[in-house]
C-alpha cells in the first residue's frame, strides 16, 4: 500500500504543518478526490465537511499550501502534511496557525497567544 487507506475511510484527518518552522497550522480533511487533486496539483486541496464539497486551500483568501512532503501513520488513516505556507496565515480568523488560543489546564483560563496576519472581515467580505 502506498498512502491513505480510502477503502477503509472515506475522510482522512490531515495535519499541515509550516516546513520551514514545525509549527502546526492546521487539522482538516480529506476524501479520495482531494488526494487526488493534492498530488496532482503541488497545493493542499482539503474537503470542507461543513459545506459538502473540494476545499481548495487559499481559493478566496489567497494563502495557499504548497506541498513540501507528505507522511501518513501506520494506519494509513492520517496524513501530515509539511507546506509552504503563502500569504502567512493557515487560519481563516488571519491567525498564521489556527492553534493561536491556549488553555492553561490549572485555571481553564485561555489566551490568544498568535497574532492576527490579516482581517478576515477584509478578505471573507468580498
Amino acid at each position: 500500500m502506498s498512502g491513505p487507506n480510502f477503502e477503509k475511510m472515506e475522510l482522512i484527518p490531515v495535519i499541515a504543518q509550516d516546513d520551514v518552522t514545525g509549527d502546526v497550522l492546521m487539522l482538516a480533511y480529506m476524501n479520495k478526490e482531494a488526494w487526488q487533486e493534492t498530488l496532482k496539483s503541488g497545493r493542499v486541496c482539503y474537503y470542507s465537511r461543513s459545506r459538502q464539497k473540494l476545499w481548495r486551500k487559499g481559493e478566496e483568501s489567497g494563502n495557499v499550501q504548497e506541498v513540501k512532503s507528505i507522511f501518513y501513520d501506520c494506519d494509513a488513516d492520517t496524513l501530515l502534511i509539511r507546506v509552504n505556507q503563502i500569504g502567512g496565515a493557515a487560519c481563516h480568523e488571519g491567525y498564521k496557525s489556527c492553534f493561536f488560543r491556549k488553555l492553561d489546564p490549572a485555571t481553564g483560563e485561555t489566551d490568544v497567544v498568535g497574532e492576527r496576519v490579516f482581517d478576515p472581515k477584509q478578505v471573507y467580505e468580498k
